[in-house]
């Protein structure tokens, strides 16, 4: 398949709706064009009508015809770039079912874990109690850690007192490939910290550890430990069994793009390599669509 550059009115007003609406970057908006294109060269809609006839397997036939040219997470950055651009015709009516809904990409979208709702995040960060739990303050920290930054499991076990600046408002992290990065934690994750740091870790830390997270026995605090108390916290919040440390990595990738967050920022804050990466993250991004067809549609 050929890229083919048509004057096709959906795609157009689409790309608009992204540049106004979302403030993506010039290089998203560009790779998304140019999936966006290549599908309706596909389906031979050069003259841009016909979405609505368009069916699931038709999709599903794009995608099979473009892994054969190309890499996977460029076929993963296409289906999320038309499942986008299907949600957007839906939410204008220009076309009678969104048909790419109950469309997932094996690879990627299989592996992700759940995303919370900010509500639900909420009951999960403040399920520690001090009435019950050993070390509570401890434990609020790392869940307030994980969402505040975004930081994954073996990141926040090896995390370092000198690896947060609570001047600075900001962490240093160390992530796949001892790649650093610089990654912004907000005021409540600070202040849950600072509660942990005065009012337990002394106590805990014998000999001079330079971890951040330490055991009740002094020791850091690893990885599998961390996915235990999630768990125990997700429980008590009545959160699904399948939360992780991950899902509040992604949940917090998903709440920034739903808050309008650049997608190269979101892609940074995560460490990821491949913009195609993050992009996945945007296939849960529906109640920002539905508020914007609300609000401005006369017959919403």
């Amino acid at each position: 398949m050929s890229v083919l550059q048509i004057a096709n009115r959906p795609i157009d007003a689409f790309l608009d709706y992204l540049t106004i609406e979302c403030g993506l970057s010039v290089n998203t908006l560009q790779a998304y064009q140019r999936d966006l294109e290549r599908f309706a060269g596909f389906l031979g809609l050069d003259d841009g009508d016909g979405w609505e006839a368009v069916t699931a397997d038709q999709v599903i036939g794009f995608l099979v015809e473009d892994k054969k040219e190309r890499a996977i997470p460029s076929v993963s950055r296409a289906l999320v770039a038309i499942r986008m651009f299907f949600r957007y015709l839906s939410a204008e009516r220009l076309v009678p079912k969104d048909v790419t809904e109950h469309l997932e990409s094996p690879r990627l979208w299989q592996t992700l874990p759940e995303v919370l709702d900010r509500r639900s995040v909420d009951r999960l960060l403040a399920a520690p109690d001090p009435q019950h739990d050993r070390l509570p303050r401890r434990d609020r920290a790392v869940l307030e850690f994980l969402y505040a930054t975004g930081a994954r499991a073996s990141e926040t076990a090896d995390m370092t007192l000198r690896g947060v600046s609570r001047e600075g408002g900001y962490v240093h992290c160390i992530g796949k490939g001892r790649k650093e990065r610089i990654v912004p934690i907000g005021r409540r994750a600070l202040e849950a910290l600072d509660a942990y740091l005065v009012e337990e870790r002394p106590a805990l830390d014998r000999d001079g550890s330079e971890y951040l997270f330490l055991t009740h026995s002094g020791r850091r605090l690893g990885r599998e430990t961390i996915w235990r108390l999630v768990k125990k916290y997700a429980r008590r919040a009545g959160a699904s069994r399948r939360v992780s440390p991950h899902t509040l990595r992604h949940s917090f990738a998903t709440h920034l793009l739903e808050g309008g967050a650049d997608l190269r920022a979101v892609q940074e804050m995560l460490g990821h390599v491949d913009i195609a990466t993050t992009q996945v993250y945007t296939h849960v991004d529906q109640s920002r669509l539905k508020a914007i067809h609300r609000k401005y549609h006369p017959r919403a």
